[in-house]
């Protein structure tokens, strides 16, 4: 391999770990609104929100709320509905907030939040059942816990990978580790927010992209 080739193929590899090394955006190259191309981009091709593990991670906890409290809270109670639909809404703002994102960082950054908000207040709700059964509280650092963070660590995630817990454990078991999964996502969520922050600050809006774009289309061809 001659020098240039080397250094041909050390730069794409730095170009490459440039995009992975998010864990809140593991998502392919598309995901992100950064572009090789030097005309700017006027709608970034974002949008691939299923590749977000924040998303996987609001879905597992929006399947495993449901059937908790479709199992263990009475019907007709209204904690029910508020539980289902918290959990709902941080599952469905982060999807729609990554399709926002396409023409609208300022959305995306907000829908996002409203995701965020959703899960804390699910995150309360869990805790309020423990506490008003006087169900144990795991610490963070508990040996459970621990194990439930170890489980997190696969990529991609599913509900299928803690049906069997759901499914065979006792209501104060499900909901800690409903809690784990919780915090898991919310960290992954203040993790995105801020990379969004920092998009937004550097880059712009669409107004900003379609300046940019238009003063590049005007600059006169190179020779």
């Amino acid at each position: 391999m001659t020098t240039n080739e080397k250094n041909e193929t050390d730069k794409k590899n730095e170009n490459h770990t440039s995009y992975s090394s998010h864990p809140s955006h593991p998502s392919h190259n598309s995901h992100s609104s950064h572009s090789p191309n030097p005309t700017p981009s006027i709608i970034p091709p974002r949008g691939d929100y299923q590749t977000l593990l924040s998303f996987q991670k609001a879905e597992i906890v929006y399947d495993l709320t449901f059937r908790f409290t479709q199992k263990f809270l009475q019907k007709g109670d209204r904690t029910v509905d508020q539980m289902v639909q918290a959990a709902r809404s941080g599952k469905k703002n982060i999807l729609e907030g990554s399709k926002a994102g396409r023409t609208s960082k300022e959305t995306e950054i907000k829908l996002t939040n409203v995701a965020r908000a959703s899960l804390e207040e699910l995150l309360d709700d869990y805790k309020d059942y423990l506490r008003t059964r006087d169900f144990p509280l795991w610490d963070k650092d508990s040996e459970q816990a621990q194990y439930i963070r170890t489980m997190s660590r696969k990529n991609p995630q599913s509900y299928e990978d803690y049906r069997e817990f759901v499914e065979t454990r006792p209501p104060e078991t499900i909901a800690n580790i409903a809690l784990c999964l919780i915090h898991q996502t919310n960290y992954l969520i203040d993790q995105q927010l801020r990379r969004l922050e920092q998009d937004f600050l550097s880059q712009g809006g669409l107004r900003e992209r379609l300046t940019q774009a238009r003063l590049q289309s005007r600059k006169p061809p190179k020779p």
